[in-house]
């Protein structure tokens, strides 16, 4: 599971549990080692140096330990993908990747291993139900999540997908915390905190 390897120190006092100014401090006391990046004035913080920092004082490290949750997300409407990008990637504790095509889309579960897939059923070359059954029937992707989002609204067709291997189904449009709500679920996760 790829983890990140440098924070910053936002991302370091979210895992801590700390204010941004507690780590900040810290770091600029030496108390926890980082380096800033070259020509700016940010600190970034190596993933050991935390570690070493949180067991230090006392800061149980499982949740640097959980890694992020990848998610992929496959759509073509541009806007709609910048829009959940956006809102996982503020949440911090989702990685995304983003694809606009079915083709794409299989390559990319293959190579990234996601948890979670958003899969828009409409798509421009091929359609999201058999997205879900290529991925459903690959060993090594089956137990990945899928979220299926669409505007298309005959219940028939739900079904369809549902009996092609989606987990869930959001009508279009919809409210983004929803979507994320429904992943939070699926994945086990505590729902986001507003």
């Amino acid at each position: 599971m790829a983890t990140k390897t440098v924070f910053t120190t936002g991302e370091a006092a979210k895992i801590c549990k700390v204010s941004q100014q507690t780590i900040i401090r810290c770091f600029d006391s030496g108390q926890l080692k980082g380096f800033r990046v070259p020509g700016s004035r940010f600190r970034r913080i190596p993933r050991d140096q935390l570690f070493i920092f949180m067991r230090d004082n006392g800061i149980p490290t499982d949740a640097l330990e959980s890694g992020k949750r990848k998610v992929l997300i496959v759509d073509d409407d541009a806007e709609l993908v910048e829009l959940i990008a956006d809102v996982l990637e503020r949440d911090g504790r989702f990685e995304v990747r983003t694809v606009n095509n079915g083709f794409d889309a299989g390559m990319m579960v293959k190579e990234y291993r996601p948890d979670l897939i958003v899969l828009d059923v409409m798509l421009p070359d091929i359609n999201g139900k058999e997205v879900c059954q290529r991925v459903r029937s690959d060993r090594t992707t089956s137990d990945v999540k899928i979220i299926c989002i669409s505007g298309m609204v005959e219940e028939d067709r739900v079904s369809e997908l549902r009996a092609a291997g989606a987990d869930d189904f959001l009508h279009k449009p919809f409210e983004i915390e929803r979507l994320v709500a429904r992943m939070c679920q699926l994945l086990d996760m505590e729902p986001v905190s507003a």
